[in-house]
């Protein structure tokens, strides 16, 4: 492992130490009993504390320091005076411990008394202090010259989001838009619990991955033999459990699609879906606009969110617009009676690339979103959609052609889906049949047939309304976040890329090459200088790291940097 000049320093200050006695890593419960928030809050002049944090700036003036530790609260200033701390003879804690072996980032515990500073700055002066973890890295913490400017912040967002560590402990405000995500789903919880419906868990492994269309994660249980899915909805085991004889049931589920990633899509996301027995989509769009108006209050203490430029209302009640209606208005179509090669024509002459394997409801998906969609950014249920589109939904009570579905748009997303939920066997395995056709056709987002779901329904299923919430997707909302990223603490990430470390005969090739992109290789091998066994030795070796080859043309042998 390659360390830095840094790194090397704080581990012979480790070293050192130990040499003294002292556990860089103690096991001993450390007995806090105060925090940056509550010393604030509660203070009381002279008053004992026990406190613990990360040491995150100091400023030493000989025998004393004023210094700031952060806790999971925030910051508050400690000072350190020589003889408080050591009042004998023996000035080593301070002398040595604290001024030359503590470093930035290292998370100390301090015993000490409460006081307020001439420039009234509410401080812990120190007693006693005991080291409880020895930072190995130093932190990357921003700096502010004289007029104020901040250089140097931990803000790019590849290192924030793969070491989320790091980005918690310098960015503490991030810390918030987590503590927010919290209080949502914590009033969701409270909504639902109220009215009786029972939260439950369902399985994320799977021999059949049903309840929605899109591309599975596929593995192996090596015991039992068998493939299993990893789940991209929960939505057939919950509805099982309303067949079982449960009137309301809900998940918060880790829901996993293989597709792509972007600012909205994560491999791996989180979404509630609820199931209520004898209700039906209209009392959904109902219960939901009042939940989103309590989640809003609770999260942000107002209806109103600001989210980009727009000011988001989440007061009920919320325009319904059906689907087709929706893409007259946005393209000056009516698709209303069009068949699949008529559809597929409208989309071509719209400019959305689409191919022969675009049944009818994939065909109006896409022209909803791409030409409709970003239209509606205050909350807007789009309901009444093709059956084509909804295999899981039951057919409209006044028009066979389309079924009681909606889907909540806000800020020109989708933020939930819901249904009044298909509950007769016979159409729901014809329905699964039609999605086998687009199966055979190429469509590998089709749904598969869930014999045993379909067994569930033979046994009888009440009339049922079902809702699934894109959990990450409403709290960037109502954190004012556009990117998924930021509200995921681990968000998927490429594989890091790892640090090529050269020879110094590598360097020399390497340098001589890249300017040029490539090179005659004796031409190369006599600029380098080097003998013939450090020749061969490294140019071996870039090749192996694979960014150097030999090509061979009618001109002869050239070196290329790849």
């Amino acid at each position: 492992m390659q360390l830095s000049e840094q790194e090397i320093v704080r581990r012979e200050k480790l070293t050192k130490l130990r040499e003294m006695g002292i556990n860089p890593y103690p096991a001993a419960l450390y007995p806090v009993d105060a925090t940056s928030k509550s010393i604030k809050n509660d203070f009381e002049e002279g008053k004992k504390v026990v406190i613990s944090g990360r040491l995150m700036s100091r400023r030493i003036q000989g025998k004393a320091s004023f210094a700031e530790l952060q806790d999971s609260e925030g910051r508050i200033q400690v000072y350190f005076n020589r003889d408080e701390i050591c009042p004998g003879d023996d000035k080593d804690l301070y002398n040595e411990v604290y001024k030359k072996l503590l470093d930035i980032g290292d998370i100390i515990g301090v015993e000490g008394e409460l006081f307020t500073t001439q420039v009234g700055e509410k401080t812990v002066m120190v007693k006693n202090f005991t080291l409880l973890s020895k930072s190995l890295r130093p932190l990357p913490l921003p700096k502010v010259d004289a007029e104020g400017k901040v250089y140097d912040e931990f803000n790019d967002a590849e290192l924030r989001y793969r070491q989320r560590y790091v980005d918690l402990i310098v960015n503490p405000h991030v810390k918030d838009t987590f503590i927010k995500r919290t209080k949502i789903t914590s009033s969701i919880r409270e909504f639902y619990n109220q009215k009786g419906y029972l939260e439950v868990e369902t399985p994320i492994l799977q021999p059949i991955p049903g309840g929605a269309a899109a591309r599975p994660f596929l593995t192996h249980h090596n015991a039992l033999n068998i493939p299993l899915y990893l789940r991209i909805a929960n939505e057939l085991y919950l509805k099982r459990l309303i067949v079982g004889g449960f009137d309301g049931v809900y998940e918060f589920a880790k829901d996993f699609r293989n597709e792509g990633m972007d600012r909205t899509h994560n491999p791996e996301f989180t979404v509630m879906e609820l199931y209520v027995a004898y209700k039906d989509y209209n009392w959904m769009m109902d219960t939901t606009e009042k939940l989103l108006e309590k989640v809003a209050i609770d999260a942000t203490g107002s209806t109103k969110v600001t989210v980009g430029e727009h000011e988001i209302e989440f007061k009920a009640p919320y325009p319904r617009v059906p689907i087709l209606e929706a893409i007259k208005i946005h393209t000056g179509y009516d698709v209303a009676d069009m068949e699949e090669d008529q559809l597929r024509e409208v989309a071509q002459k719209l400019g959305i690339e689409v191919n022969e394997t675009m049944g009818v409801g994939k065909l109006i998906d896409e022209i909803f979103g791409e030409k409709c969609e970003h239209h509606y950014i205050q909350p807007t249920f789009i309901i009444d959609y093709p059956k084509e589109m909804s295999p899981l939904t039951k057919e409209h009570r006044e028009n066979p052609r389309l079924t009681e579905r909606f889907e909540l748009m806000v800020n020109g997303k989708e933020l939930a889906n819901a249904y009044s939920e298909l509950n007769d066997p016979i159409d729901q395995r014809e329905r699964f049949e039609d999605q086998l056709k687009l199966s055979e056709k190429g469509d590998d987002e089709a749904m598969f047939i869930d014999q045993d779901f379909l067994r569930a329904l033979e046994y009888g299923m009440p009339p049922t309304s079902g809702i699934g919430i894109g959990i990450d997707r409403l709290v960037m909302l109502m954190t004012n976040n556009s990117s998924i990223q930021e509200v995921l603490f681990f968000p998927q990430m490429r594989p890091e890329k790892k640090k090529v470390e050269l020879s110094e005969e590598e360097k020399i090739i390497m340098d001589l090459l890249k300017p040029v992109g490539q090179m005659p290789l004796g031409e190369l091998k006599d600029k380098s200088g080097l003998s013939g066994k450090k020749w061969d030795k490294s140019t071996k070796n870039l090749a192996k790291l694979g960014i150097f080859e030999v090509s061979k043309t009618d001109d002869g042998l050239f070196a290329i940097a790849k």
